[in-house]
């Protein structure tokens, strides 16, 4: 019952609240797009690689995928954050480049991190709508006297983002949420930011109360805007 009498969420809101807003809304929101520009850009080389007719490039996109679906993604930031800096160092030590030393800011970690994860899964979101597309819709543009990058480009493509938009939007959802892993390479986004009020004020129950609430006002309308968009262009294909 004391910790019960002992809850300040006035203070909370008013110390906290301005924290989140600042700085580490800033940052979630430049990984979060950021990521998931970076994730889509991936993810169409991978689909493209995946629909190749090469098979040695077929199979060398899928180990990959496999990769990093394999292993979680925590643990892939911290490998980007701590570990692939160095590997990139020592790669410039053997071909002859001494005293320049790799570092990756949190923030750039986190990107990478998170457009690669995601990019391995949006790129099975891509290869499923182009092949949905109607094979005689390609015909009919090289029939027409367009070469094969630009039916593909032109008319097969556009089709398949606009068929994608659903899971995009999920995916943009889910990835706003996994920018708290982003705490662990110490990336001063919304739960590094809670856990630092948190060790200073010890209002445990208020700070990661609202650090759930701003996290609520974030993913639920833009979910709802998700499928808005998602009306829209269902409504554009009648």
């Amino acid at each position: 019952m004391n910790i019960l009498k002992n809850l300040d969420f006035a203070k909370t809101i008013h110390d906290l609240l301005p924290l989140l807003l600042g700085k580490a809304l800033f940052i979630v929101v430049v990984a979060t797009l950021a990521g998931f520009a970076l994730g889509i850009a991936f993810g169409f080389v991978l689909a493209f690689g995946r629909i190749s007719k090469s098979k040695w490039l077929n199979n060398a996109v899928v180990v990959f995928q496999e990769l990093i679906r394999g292993t979680p993604l925590l643990v892939q930031l911290v490998y980007i954050y701590y570990v692939v800096p160095l590997l990139i160092t020592c790669a410039a030590q053997l071909i002859g480049i001494e005293g320049w030393k790799c570092n990756f800011t949190p923030l750039t970690a986190g990107i990478l991190g998170l457009g690669i994860n995601y990019g391995t899964y949006i790129a099975e979101v891509i290869r499923a709508a182009i092949i949905s597309i109607d094979g005689g819709q390609r015909e009919a543009a090289l029939a027409l006297g367009l070469t094969p990058a630009q039916a593909m480009m032109r008319i097969v493509v556009p089709q398949a983002m606009r068929n994608s938009i659903p899971v995009f939007g999920n995916y943009l959802v889910m990835m706003v949420k996994d920018t708290s892993l982003m705490s662990y390479i110490t990336a001063a986004e919304f739960l590094t930011t809670a856990k630092a009020y948190t060790s200073q004020t010890f209002l445990t129950i208020e700070s990661y109360t609202l650090l759930a609430a701003v996290y609520l006002i974030i993913c639920i309308p833009l979910g709802i805007f998700a499928k808005w968009v998602e009306r829209k262009t269902r409504v554009g294909r009648r």
